[in-house]
């Protein structure tokens, strides 16, 4: 069994106000494929990461990992409430 992929690809996706169906087709998969990955019900192959993590301009590790993300907020604001 192996182990579950954490993903952004939702918010990133989001936030370029790309849909589904635009980045499946950018990547070669069926659009219902993206939505299997950002629920995690799918892992995607080395080569989906890459190519996802191309099509955005960002490192994969950006996009997908093996430990949970912590929430964005944390990331920028930390813990206690102010821009990092």
């Amino acid at each position: 069994m192996s182990e579950q992929v954490h993903n952004r690809l939702a918010v990133v996706r989001a936030e370029r106000k790309v849909s589904r169906q635009a980045l499946a087709e950018a990547l070669g998969v069926h659009y219902q494929t993206i939505g299997y990955i950002e629920r995690g019900q799918y892992n995607p192959s080395l080569d989906l990461a890459l190519k996802a993590a191309r099509h955005f301009g960002l490192p994969v590790e950006a996009l997908f990992s093996l430990e949970p993300f912590q929430p964005l907020t944390d990331e920028v604001y930390g813990a206690n409430g102010r821009k990092r």
